[in-house]
């Protein structure tokens, strides 16, 4: 063995380790849900198409309307999840396929990403009336407490 072995071994530990720590780094790209193509969406044809003709050229949606079955939502999100941080959304598509109340395509609209907006779900609290306990009075507030079934056996 030559004395410089030693130092390649430590050069060719240093750049693996320097390898794994930055592939560590590369992004994760998921993709969830299903919105179809453009090009399917033009074939879709307002006052012509109907609930069948629509699943036969896009497919089931992913959801539909909350109360009546007159929408139909097909959405499609591409997630970034970088090391620690939080997951960020960086492409959605939205196809709505709306119908009128005899089954036949009133519209199609696609959205996207910019048509979004944040809504804050948890803008205000309730506030609760009560008494407010201790530390003390959470730790040792049920000592000397009897209670009815003690007794029982």
């Amino acid at each position: 063995m030559s004395s410089h072995s030693p130092t390649k071994l430590s050069r060719l530990t240093c750049t693996l380790l320097l390898a794994a720590f930055v592939a560590g780094c590369a992004p994760v790209i998921e993709q969830h849900g299903y919105a179809p193509i453009p090009e399917e969406v033009a074939e879709i044809q307002p006052g012509i198409d109907t609930r069948a003709s629509v699943i036969q050229k896009i497919g089931r949606p992913s959801s539909s309307g909350i109360f009546t079955d007159q929408g139909w939502y097909y959405v499609a999100s591409t997630v970034e999840r970088l090391t620690y941080h939080a997951p960020r959304v960086t492409d959605r598509r939205v196809v709505a396929v709306n119908f009128n109340p005899d089954g036949t395509v009133a519209s199609v609209n696609e959205y996207g990403l910019e048509d979004g907006r944040a809504i804050d779900l948890v803008a205000e609290t309730t506030p609760t009336h009560g008494r407010q306990l201790t530390i003390m009075e959470q730790a040792f507030g049920n000592i000397g407490v009897i209670t009815g079934n003690v007794f029982d056996d």
